[in-house]
């Protein structure tokens, strides 16, 4: 790990950027809250994985050794609701949207986590924390259920700046009467028929949403940690309370760093299930090659809204496409200069000058709270420039002296390793040759696909086999 190289990144407890100082030096611990497995991930989901992974590989890159937990909720009311539509078994419909998900994950590029716990797979380690909580009389339970009672939080609201009145009932809060406060928010629900159950000291039943990260973060990074992540939409009320209730079962519980990106919007709302106006992953990626999604997400700044549009995909699409090309007429040209290798060539000043400007911005811009935008349009798009001038310069130059031509090769082979350790950070390295990435966009040119016939189809979702899960 380069020592000179300090990560600042946008803590939103303090609400400005900090320096990243792991509990543990030369390691971070890192949880980043999952999917609600009920349907297909949308384009939401996709921006939260994108968001940690390029910050995953950015910490990687800078040599630190990361134990990156991603959860899933498999048990959850919306869940159940679902399962009872379809006539399925809560957990085995679950199953099957997680390995959805991990399918999408897969094809946009994100690295697999470290750790993914479900919930189910978890129940001893959240009864043993709502077991500490009670203990610790900040919890109490009424036939079965059990609550968390939020006056017992005298810093409650310290992460949103919202107050306490403002943790509405029916928000993920259930209404209930009994409650002595209607904020306070359910640890544990009793059992009710036709749902999964599992036996606890307060009956059987299964956990409320918030306790399930606080549990499993614990378990896997202890109850101090240095990075929390998720959506905006996260921060109140379930960030607000996982605080609340780890500091309940343990006053040590800290978190250092709260991270959160921005929502996807289509035409400046917020995507949502409500307003009808949401898109699946599978949706897009059906149409675009992944990558083309993922350098789209990658286009604004984390933590700003991205707003969704059929334009800024196909710029995004054109931009890989672009990105692919280039590599693959650097490696075709290079190919017919293969005695260059073991040679002593010096590459050109102007090479030099390219190498070291890409290797600066990279640094000091993803090291700005991962600027992605910038690496992208800027720094990221004069390294191509340069390899294709060098690419024009060779073919248009073919009688000049060996030495001029073998300096020119060895700066497109230096400059292209630099280009290519851009993109693996950002996710954007594909596995597969460039020639393959490239038949990809085969299909979108051929005159029998109708954009008009996509905008039809795909701009108006209103059946439930490809509604979007929302959190």
């Amino acid at each position: 790990m380069a020592e000179t190289t300090e990560l600042r990144v946008y803590n939103t407890m303090t609400q400005q950027k900090e320096i990243l100082h792991p509990v543990v030096d030369g390691k971070v611990s890192m949880y980043v809250c999952g999917v609600t497995a009920y349907d297909l991930s949308h384009l939401g989901h996709a921006r939260a994985a994108v968001s940690f992974d390029v910050l995953y590989r950015y910490l990687q890159h800078l040599g630190y050794e990361v134990t990156y937990v991603r959860n899933f909720t498999d048990v959850d009311d919306k869940i159940i609701r679902r399962a009872n539509e379809l006539g399925e078994n809560p957990l085995t419909l679950s199953s099957h949207f997680c390995q959805e998900y991990l399918d999408d994950m897969t094809d946009l590029h994100c690295l697999t986590p470290t750790h993914q716990p479900r919930v189910s797979d978890h129940m001893d380690q959240i009864k043993d924390m709502i077991t500490q909580i009670i203990n610790n009389d900040c919890a109490y339970t009424i036939d079965g259920d059990v609550y968390f009672a939020v006056d017992k939080s005298p810093n409650y609201g310290r992460l949103s700046g919202r107050k306490l009145e403002d943790n509405r009932a029916g928000e993920r809060v259930a209404v209930d009467s009994r409650k002595r406060n209607p904020a306070d928010f359910a640890l544990w629900k009793a059992a009710k028929p036709g749902e999964p159950s599992w036996d606890s000291p307060w009956g059987p039943g299964r956990p409320g949403w918030h306790i399930e990260c606080s549990a499993m973060s614990a378990h896997y990074l202890t109850f101090k940690f240095d990075i929390h992540g998720g959506g905006i939409d996260l921060i109140f009320p379930h960030h607000e309370n996982e605080i609340a209730q780890s500091f309940a079962a343990c006053q040590e519980s800290n978190v250092s760093y709260w991270m959160h990106n921005g929502h996807v919007t289509n035409n400046n709302e917020k995507m949502s299930k409500s307003l009808g106006n949401f898109f699946t992953i599978r949706q897009i990626t059906d149409l675009y090659h992944p990558l083309a999604l993922r350098y789209f997400l990658l286009g604004t700044h984390y933590r700003s809204p991205v707003n969704y549009s059929i334009a800024q995909l196909e710029i995004a699409s054109e931009a890989v496409f672009y990105i692919y090309q280039t590599l693959r007429d650097c490696e075709d040209t290079l190919s017919l200069f293969q005695e260059v290798n073991g040679r002593n060539v010096c590459i050109t000043p102007a090479a030099q000058d390219c190498i070291r400007t890409l290797q600066t911005d990279f640094q000091t811009k993803m090291s700005d709270d991962l600027s992605t935008p910038h690496i992208l349009n800027a720094s990221l798009q004069e390294a191509l420039r340069f390899i294709n001038s060098c690419l024009n310069m060779l073919k248009k130059q073919q009688k000049q002296q060996k030495q001029q031509q073998l300096s020119a090769v060895e700066s497109l082979t230096e400059l292209g390793k630099e280009v290519k350790g851009v993109l693996s950070v950002l996710g954007l390295l594909s596995t597969l040759a460039y020639s393959e990435v490239m038949k990809y966009y085969v299909k979108f040119l051929q005159p029998n696909f109708s954009w008009m016939n996509f905008i039809f189809n795909y701009g108006f979702f209103h059946w439930t086999g490809f509604a979007a899960a929302e959190r």
